[in-house]
């Protein structure tokens, strides 16, 4: 699924196969974006710059024309040499992007969009983002004012359910948000007013060494678009490149203990996390479900 670490490799690999570039055809299967471009066509148009803000990719043409997408669950980018055989069947295209060497080709895009550099701040949802991770202008000290000052002023979200708020910290994913919580030690369902200093600087700190880990340095000449199955514990075999995530019912990589999976958050998204590794700490009795330890047999809390 994409996440930020995802859609910062598509950008950079559409920046170095478009940027400067000038636009000789486009195509589109959202009748929204074929609007704008029969009334102000995108051939003729130069590329002058793609980036990526936490989930978001921003395609910034000339004559201030900027193409928003959002890849959801199941969207991606794809570059093709030109005359080059598509991946992926046409019915799945959503837009295409030409130039004279390339074709950048949206698939299963949920979300895409023509604003001007106005409408973008006034009508849509990415001024509203927190900083990205991936950005070098994040660091560890501001990652944390932000969940600080997010949890005074909610004090009884839980954490895992604030790790994936965009409005945060932009980027971090589901996958993300169980490896993280896992990494640091803090139970998922723990709220923010239970969480010391300490805690939050080692999610943070967590969170750019992780995501930064599953980007590819992308120097060079060549055009990086994957790299592989996202990791956080160095392990090189694809079957144990994850702590927590998708585990389940197996036993903890640390301790033995059996990872257990709840839905979490409005969204009911997938929590996952070691009962052991990850206690509860925080006032009255832990909520039921969340504390039960299950080690080779053995049940105990």
């Amino acid at each position: 699924m994409p996440e930020g670490d995802t859609i910062h490799r598509s950008a950079r690999a559409l920046q170095k196969a478009l940027a400067g570039k000038v636009v000789t055809g486009f195509e589109t299967g959202l009748a929204p974006l074929a609007r704008v471009n029969d009334d102000s066509p995108l051939v003729g148009r130069v590329v002058e710059k793609v980036e990526s803000r936490g989930k978001w990719c921003l395609v910034y043409f000339s004559g201030d024309l900027i193409l928003v997408t959002h890849m959801l669950m199941s969207g991606t980018w794809h570059l093709y040499r030109t005359g080059e055989k598509w991946w992926m069947e046409r019915s799945r295209m959503r837009v295409v992007v030409r130039t004279a060497d390339w074709e950048a080709v949206a698939f299963n895009v949920p979300i895409a969009e023509f604003h001007t550099a106005r409408s973008l701040e006034r009508s849509s949802e990415v001024p509203k983002l927190g900083p990205d991770i991936l950005s070098d202008e994040f660091s560890l000290e501001g990652g944390v004012a932000r969940l600080k000052s997010y949890g005074a002023e909610h004090p009884e979200a839980e954490i895992a359910v604030v790790l994936l708020n965009q409005r945060v910290m932009a980027g971090l994913g589901n996958v993300y948000k169980s490896e993280v919580a896992f990494a640091a030690g803090v139970n998922p369902f723990r709220p923010m007013r239970t969480l010391s200093e300490r805690e939050m600087e080692t999610m943070v700190d967590f969170s750019m060494k992780y995501m930064k880990a599953n980007v590819v340095d992308g120097k060079g000449d060549g055009i990086v678009i994957y790299s592989g199955n996202r990791r956080t514990t160095h392990a090189m075999d694809r079957e144990e490149r994850l702590w927590v995530y998708g585990r389940q019912g197996l036993e903890c990589r640390r301790c033995g203990a059996i990872v257990m999976m709840r839905k979490q958050g409005e969204q009911a998204r997938s929590t996952y996390w070691c009962p052991e590794c990850q206690p509860w700490v925080g006032e009255g009795d832990a909520p039921v479900g969340k504390t039960t330890v299950v080690r080779r047999g053995k049940i105990g809390c």
